[in-house]
């Protein structure tokens, strides 16, 4: 289904490049038009001619048909198949023969067109002969020759003039022109490309995170009951019903993207009920859970990791210990979440756990760096403040 919605996303950025060139063929062709226009109105001597905008539009045609044969032959040869030497002789080819083109073709029709227009603009010379006689002989008797014809005579044209270069410029301008473009689409598709590609991996990760978190759970609650049993079989008996529940809560709403914040605050409820069954009076713990909380969503399983670290750590048989939970919402925007405890003598060193490295990987691939995570490793206490967005 992605896939298929990234196909169609491109043809749309097709068809975006298409109606641009669309657009600007269409003011190429339509300039001569109201240039004439606007000079035949500010002019009282120029007259609109039809035959003016014919005369260039074929000179327009040519390069139409050169930029298509560009775009839809030549260009995907360098932007999509990267075959740079086939791309530059062909298009250095090209290149070649529009300059024979120009130089064959220009100067008879520029002639033709030139003494056309002339024609139609002669004005009365004044005293001026339009004619010329040699010395001494009668002006009038002189054969009559015509003064348009001396401006042809000389040395012949150059083989490449002024207008053909700048001919030649202005298609490669527009060559380059055209792989701007399409080099400016196809960033962006390989961009779309790559960001889908991101999500895709994003989501593999996270569900192999999650993955690790149910089963490394499990053992650590399972492990509490079998204490317990051993400490007060009758209490280690309710403890199943508290432990169908957080069950409940990992196999329906663990393998969501977020759950309700009530329900994991419930959770977390759940689970410190469970632990403080397993501990004695030595062991303080606070909890400050508010009980009305906004319509948000949060990652699943993401704040019991800091708190399972605090029972496994911080609880010493010998001495007195503490665990301090805070939790609180700033004006519905941000989760602000801590966790103080203090630190045992002889840490339980149990093997299989996945740690805060996989907290803070499920962090940065949900939020990016757009959270905050601060621990503080002291002697004697352990300290941890989280802010996520909501």
């Amino acid at each position: 289904m992605r896939s298929f919605s990234f196909l169609k996303w491109m043809k749309h950025q097709s068809r975006q490049e298409n109606i641009i060139y669309l657009v600007l063929w269409v003011m190429l062709f339509m300039a001569p038009i109201l240039s004439f226009y606007v000079r035949s109105i500010n002019d009282d001597h120029f007259t609109f001619e039809w035959s003016e905008v014919w005369f260039i539009w074929p000179k327009f045609g040519v390069f139409l048909l050169l930029f298509l044969i560009h775009n839809f032959l030549l260009a995907p040869l360098l932007v999509h198949a990267h075959k740079r030497i086939l791309y530059f002789s062909t298009t250095l080819c090209i290149v070649a023969l529009f300059t024979f083109y120009q130089c064959n073709t220009r100067p008879d029709e520029f002639k033709r067109h030139h003494h056309h227009r002339a024609e139609h603009r002669m004005e009365p010379r004044g005293d001026r002969p339009d004619f010329e006689h040699r010395d001494g002989e009668d002006p009038f008797d002189a054969p009559r020759k015509p003064q348009h014809f001396r401006r042809h005579q000389g040395p012949p044209p150059a083989i490449i003039g002024e207008h053909d270069i700048i001919s030649v410029v202005i298609l490669i301008l527009m060559f380059g022109a055209n792989l701007g473009i399409k080099g400016y689409y196809k960033h962006r598709q390989d961009q779309r490309k790559l960001e889908s590609l991101q999500k895709e991996n994003l989501k593999h990760q996270l569900e192999y995170l999650k993955y690790q978190i149910n089963p490394h759970f499990f053992m650590n609650t399972l492990n509490n009951i079998h204490a317990l049993v051993d400490i007060d079989p009758e209490k280690a008996k309710s403890t199943i019903v508290e432990l169908s529940k957080m069950m409940r809560f990992i196999l329906y709403e663990g393998d969501k993207n977020g759950v309700p914040l009530h329900r994991e605050c419930e959770f977390i409820r759940t689970y410190i009920t469970l632990m403080r069954l397993r501990y004695t009076d030595k062991v303080k713990i606070h909890v400050d859970l508010p009980h009305e909380l906004p319509d948000k969503t949060v990652p699943p399983l993401m704040l019991i990791s800091f708190i399972e670290n605090a029972f496994k750590h911080g609880i010493s048989y010998q001495h007195d210990s503490f665990i301090d939970i805070r939790l609180e919402v700033n004006k519905g925007q941000q989760l602000h979440f801590t966790c103080h405890n203090s630190k045992a003598d002889k840490p339980n060193e149990e093997k299989g756990g996945i740690g805060l490295a996989n907290v803070r990987q499920r962090l940065r691939l949900l939020y990016d760096s757009n959270f905050t995570l601060n621990i503080q490793d002291n002697p004697d206490t352990y300290n941890v403040e989280l802010t996520i967005p909501l």
